[in-house]
């Protein structure tokens, strides 16, 4: 974008960057287009704004930090060519790379699919890795400050230039916070200080962007939104809508490179590009889930107290090894060695099987007597006496052991199907379905929750897909398990995300600039034309008309005036006044013309011309003064005077005089025989009457 109004313009910074075109203003400064006069290259020059810089020990920051920055060398980063002072502003001059900025990629083409999105970030985790690699820290990573040449290659800008500004005075540390609030990792927000992690942390944010097409945490103001990112986990992006499926092995990644507590993430850039590139072969492998994968990017959280709720103490104690406790003995065991370190080890105990345990003892072989049943105690035990008592006695105890055998079994049956129901409770059975609420009106979806004993809570959200009042998406989704009586949450379509266009014709451009960014558009190309109507720097026309609906960021092209056009001026002096002001009639000028007499000047040329060169503009009025000739004065009579007497006639009627002698008959007396002019005839005032003398 280009600005004719903005006072850098057309300027020569530092006798060496002629500033041609304005591209960008941020928060903390803006980017110029220039030309290095130099080398002859076009390079990109970042000033800060006015207020930033002002003290000394900011301009030797800056200066420390724009050193450290051009020591990158890395084709994924923005390179530094030079820093210094120009007009009482730092100034960085940087490589121009011709394209656009991922956040205007997000705007226009978010969410992306998640194989687009990775391979969109695995750039700039490699610019970052350089970066901590060589000891600096970004600090500032979000989609503005990555750039997209035309030819597709990614490039990371701005290194070290949020630690030199950080220090600087609060308004200006205020003005960062507000630029980068949805990127900011939690450490920074809390203690001011940042590490390769905290880059970690917002190259996870931009990646959750490009998945989802939208911020983890919004607010109304940005202190809300930093509170936010304290207190609050970023959400994983299967819970959002997304161009494409988000395998859980992603959603692990996602909340890993984002975890709030910044010793569970990835140390450095190059640890999360290793992950990611892990993640994208199994994408283009096909893998809906892949667990070992999911299983290494899953981290173990400490639970961080969330926003009201007390923290624990004993959540964050370490492990701490407990003394081993001294149990009476059981008859059999062996004792403990005094030696340190050694146990002695028990004799083996051999127990029943389970199902055995209360079986009576099998029978032992016995010698059989003529006449006993085989089962009789007198088959068992040769040679004694039973009487008819006796084996009653051993009769009921073996029913009664029977008896104990099945009721052990409907026992332990029992038992077996009180916990599986009792476990299918507590995993299943106390859960209910959430219902498919999506493509349902909202009336639609209240009654069906309220039909499955559901509650429900209503959010709205802007959709290019979904007519507006219809459900987008739910949380917990159709099918989850959810307790009767909770909550889903459903995300309502607005419809589209529509703004209108404001009237922009007429306005001075930089109002028309700030109507368009008031509406949430953005300005487009800027094209300069001469106009005889309009002033300097008044919009001419839009590419969109007013009130049209147009989508978020749309960029609407302007048409800026030049003023008139500017007319070179032709000399015309001592040429034809008629071809003069014809000529400059067809030009576009007023011609006036007025006549005097000139003795020097042909009649009917022009004498002089005001103005007689440079530029003017369409109906400037040049004036012309057009030669009448010399003035024409009687030659008087002065035959048969004397030459003294004749020679003052004629210098008194305003003319020059000479003698000659007559060529016949002369005297020699002094008189005048005739003159030439003749006497009578008309001769310009000023020229040379001869006087012929006899």
């Amino acid at each position: 974008m280009t600005s004719t109004g903005d006072p850098l313009v057309g300027h020569l910074l530092d006798g060496r960057y002629q500033i041609t075109a304005r591209l960008a203003r941020g928060g903390m400064a803006t980017v110029y287009q220039a030309l290095d006069i130099r080398l002859t290259r076009t390079v990109a020059v970042k000033v800060m704004h006015v207020g930033l810089g002002d003290d000394a020990e900011f301009a030797r920051k800056f200066d420390r930090e724009a050193r450290a920055a051009a020591r990158l060398s890395h084709p994924n980063v923005v390179s530094v060519f030079d820093q210094g002072q120009g007009l009482g502003r730092p100034y960085i001059v940087m490589e121009y790379v011709h394209g656009q900025t991922l956040r205007e990629l997000i705007t226009r083409e978010a969410p992306l699919t998640p194989l687009r999105a990775l391979e969109m970030i695995e750039p700039v985790l490699s610019a970052l890795s350089a970066a901590h690699d060589a000891g600096l820290v970004h600090r500032d990573v979000k989609p503005e400050n990555v750039l997209i040449s035309e030819r597709g290659q990614i490039k990371v800008a701005d290194f070290g230039l949020a630690k030199a500004i950080s220090g600087q005075t609060s308004t200006a540390t205020q003005g960062l916070l507000i630029g980068t609030v949805s990127y900011l990792p939690p450490e920074l927000v809390v203690s001011g200080r940042a590490d390769a992690r905290s880059d970690v942390y917002s190259a996870g944010v931009v990646l959750f962007e490009m998945l989802t097409g939208r911020k983890p945490h919004t607010g109304d103001t940005p202190i809300q939104v930093a509170y936010a990112h304290v207190h609050k986990d970023v959400p994983p992006p299967s819970a959002l809508p997304t161009a494409g499926y988000i395998p859980p092995y992603l959603d692990a990644l996602i909340a890993r490179v984002t975890a709030r507590d910044s010793d569970l993430r990835p140390h450095d850039a190059k640890v999360m590009l290793t992950q990611v590139r892990r993640v994208r072969a199994a994408l283009r492998d096909g893998l809906t889930d892949e667990p070992e994968l999911t299983q290494d990017l899953t981290i173990t959280l400490r639970r961080l107290p969330t926003e009201g709720e007390p923290g624990d103490h004993a959540d964050y104690e370490a492990t701490q090894q407990v003394a081993a406790i001294d149990l009476p003995r059981p008859a059999g065991s062996t004792a403990v060695d005094a030696r340190p370190g050694y146990v002695a080890q028990p004799d083996p105990i051999h127990y029943p099987p389970p199902h055995l345990a209360d079986a009576p003892p099998p029978a032992v072989p016995r010698r059989r007597h003529s006449g006993a049943h085989p089962m009789e105690p007198s088959a068992l035990l040769p040679n004694s006496p039973v009487s008819a008592e006796r084996l009653a006695q051993d009769r009921r105890r073996l029913v009664r052991r029977r008896r104990r055998g099945w009721l052990a079994l409907l026992l332990v049956l029992l038992l077996t199907t009180v916990v599986a129901l009792a476990g299918w409770y507590l995993v299943d059975g106390r859960f209910t379905s959430a219902p498919p609420l999506t493509s349902l009106t909202q009336t639609q979806a209240s009654q069906a929750a309220e039909a499955a004993g559901l509650r429900i809570q209503f959010d709205s959200a802007y959709s290019e897909s979904v007519s507006q009042g219809i459900v987008i998406s739910t949380d917990p989704g159709p099918g989850s398990k959810i307790l009767p009586g909770e909550t889903i949450s459903a995300v309502v379509s607005k419809g589209p995300e529509r703004y209108r266009m404001p009237a922009v014709l007429g306005l001075e451009q930089a109002a028309a600039e700030a109507s368009l960014a008031e509406a949430n558009l953005a300005v487009g190309a800027i094209d300069i034309r001469y106009s005889e109507s309009a002033a300097l720097g008044t919009v001419l026309a839009a590419s969109e008309r007013p009130g049209t609906a147009l989508k978020k960021r749309t960029r609407v092209d302007l048409v800026v005036s030049r003023g008139p056009k500017p007319i070179p001026v032709t000399d015309w002096t001592d040429k034809s006044a008629d071809e003069a002001t014809k000529s400059l009639r067809k030009a576009g000028f007023t011609v006036t013309v007025t006549s005097k007499h000139s003795s020097t000047v042909k009649a009917g040329q022009v004498i002089r011309q005001n103005p007689d060169g440079g530029t003017g503009v369409a109906k400037d009025t040049i004036t012309l003064t057009k030669s009448l000739g010399p003035v024409l004065v009687t030659v008087p009579l002065v035959r048969a005077m004397g030459v003294q007497a004749a020679t003052e006639v004629m210098r008194r009627a305003g003319f020059k005089v000479k003698t000659a002698k007559v060529t016949q008959n002369y005297l020699g007396v002094g008189y005048v025989a005739y003159t030439n002019p003749a006497a009578r005839a008309k001769a310009p005032k000023g020229s040379t009457i001869t006087l012929y003398l006899v």
